[in-house]
Formats: C-alpha cells, structure tokens, sequence
C-alpha cells in the first residue's frame, strides 16, 4: 500500500504525465466520475442538486503542488471568484484550500497573505448559508504551518476549519489542542506516505488511530468546549461506532458531520443523511483535475480499473 501511494502522489506531483492524461480525451471520464466540471457554474449546480439530496458540500478548486508566482495568483483568483458566485447559491458550502495552491510552496509569506486574502472574502460573504474555509492538510512538511495558518485566521474571527491526518502519530496531540480550541476539525485517515519514526505505515495502525482521534474529538470536553467534528470517510467499520459515540456523549446529529468524496459511494450518503445524520461531499471543479484524481486512486488501489477502463475505451 505505501508502495503505491508513493507511485500515485510522484505521479499527481509530475507536471509532464498532468499535461498528457488531462489532454487525452479518454480519461474524462475519469476526471467525471470525481469533479463537478470545469467552472464554477457547474459546481454551484451541483451543489444546489445535493441541496435538494440533504447533501451539504465542500467546494475545491482544483490546483495544487503549484511552485510558480503566477499559477499560485490563478489559483487564488480562482477561488476569490468562487467565494463570489457561490455567495448568491444559499447552500451551507465550506470552501477547501490546499495550502501549495495559495503560495506555501514557494514561501510561507506568500501562503499566509494569499489564504487571507481568501478568508477575509469568506469572511465578507457569509449572508447567504453557511460558508467556512476549511483548511486542507498536505504532507507532513505542511503541518506545523498549516496549524498556525488556521489558529491565525481563528483568532481573527474568520470562518475557518482545519484538517487532520490520523496517519501522522502527532495527530492526537494536534486534535486535543484544537479541540480545547473549539476548532471545527475534519479528520482523514491522509493520502500521504510518512516514515515510521512520524506517521503510522500500515492499514490496521491507521484505523485504529482514526478510531482513538474520532473518540478524543466526541468527547464530553471537546462538545462543552464548542468543537465542531468533521469525520471525513467512507468506512463503515468507523462510521457505525462514531455514530454510537455521539449518541452515548450527547452530541446532536447538527453538531458534528460525516464528509465523503463527491462520486463515491453515493448510496451510503444518501442513506445517512435519510437517516438524519448531517453529510457533506468534498466538491472539485476547474480543469487541473488529475492531481486530485490520481491521489484518490492512491487511496484505494482497487480504483485503477477506472484508469485502465478510461484509456483501453479511447475512441
């Protein structure tokens, strides 16, 4: 599995194989099967359909491990322009940022000031539905400053989230500090390959971190300080019991979410939020979509039929 990780995120990060799969016309269909479209337009469509579905969404702009001065201006311009237009769809809508997309990948300057730039825009346009920025977490080197980005902004008021990777073995200290912070935390089981000395390697070590973060997060403290559970999987090994530790805690289905990946296993959304539980799909748009792509493959190897399917059915 760490093996295969390492192939998909080397190849989300290669400029070259991103440029060739994105102008084969055969792999649309995979871009399809996980990103709303294009342009923002189709984003708000869609999500305004899964409004209708009992399905609240989380939009992404496409666009990430950028290292030039004028992509990173693009990505951020883009994002502006989302936060604009989706103002006007009244959908209860988290906007998500990766941070090398702003600028964190050139200099952490750059990042803070464009992630601003963003938040006080979010900030602006928060009449309509509820919106938030929530805080993508990358590998390992972005953590620390990730953290520091989100408590920054938090402490200035603004509307913001943060993602937290239980692969990472400093997870459980991250997510007892943000708790106490009544931080809105969207917690992962992360898409990264860490070394064994920092992060958890194999399949079982990471579920069982997930579990022992996801109880640390609906526990009686974190809900009397105001923590706002983000449980981004697919799992039903980890939705069943948290579903059980929210009812045994006294949390309310409005006061913690389930989040999954637009695309994927959309019974399951369905059926949870038929069952009362407040759900939420992670909502890619733009045209720079294999990076996002190709690390979900990287998530679930049984995915790369989807792949193989999209370039044996050229046409």
């Amino acid at each position: 599995m760490k093996v295969w990780q390492g192939c998909m995120i080397a190849l989300a990060r290669s400029g070259a194989v991103t440029r060739f799969m994105q102008d084969l016309a055969p792999t649309s269909g995979l871009a399809s099967r996980f990103v709303a479209g294009a342009q923002v337009e189709d984003a708000i469509k869609t999500a305004i359909l899964l409004k209708s579905q009992k399905l609240a969404t989380s939009a992404f702009f496409l666009g990430e491990y950028v290292t030039d001065r004028e992509k990173v201006e693009a990505n951020v311009a883009g994002i502006l322009g989302a936060v604009a237009a989706i103002d006007g769809a009244k959908v209860d809508l988290h906007i998500s940022v990766d941070p090398s997309q702003v600028g964190y990948a050139i200099n952490d300057e750059l990042g803070a000031t464009n992630a601003m730039r963003i938040a006080e825009a979010m900030g602006e346009k928060s009449v309509s539905g509820r919106k938030t920025l929530m805080l993508d977490m990358e590998d390992e080197n972005y953590v620390q400053r990730t953290i520091a980005l989100h408590n920054t902004l938090a402490d200035a008021g603004y509307p913001v989230a943060i993602t937290i990777q239980a692969y990472l073995r400093r997870s459980k200290s991250d997510v007892r500090d943000l708790a106490e912070r009544g931080a809105m935390v969207r917690l992962v089981k992360g898409a990264f390959v860490g070394s064994s000395k920092t992060a958890f390697t194999t399949r079982r070590e990471i579920d069982e971190s997930y579990h022992r973060l996801g109880s640390l997060m609906m526990s009686k403290e974190a809900r009397e300080a105001g923590a706002y559970p983000v449980f981004g999987t697919h799992d039903d090994k980890i939705i069943g019991p948290l579903r059980e530790k929210a009812r045994d805690e006294g949390w309310k289905p409005q006061s913690y979410e389930f989040e999954m990946l637009y695309g994927v296993r959309p019974r399951v959304q369905q059926s949870l939020a038929a069952e009362g539980e407040s759900v939420r799909l992670y909502l890619p748009f733009g045209r720079d979509w294999w990076p996002y792509a190709v690390r979900r493959l990287g998530e679930n190897p049984r995915n790369a039929w989807l792949v193989a399917k999209a370039l044996i059915s050229r046409k």
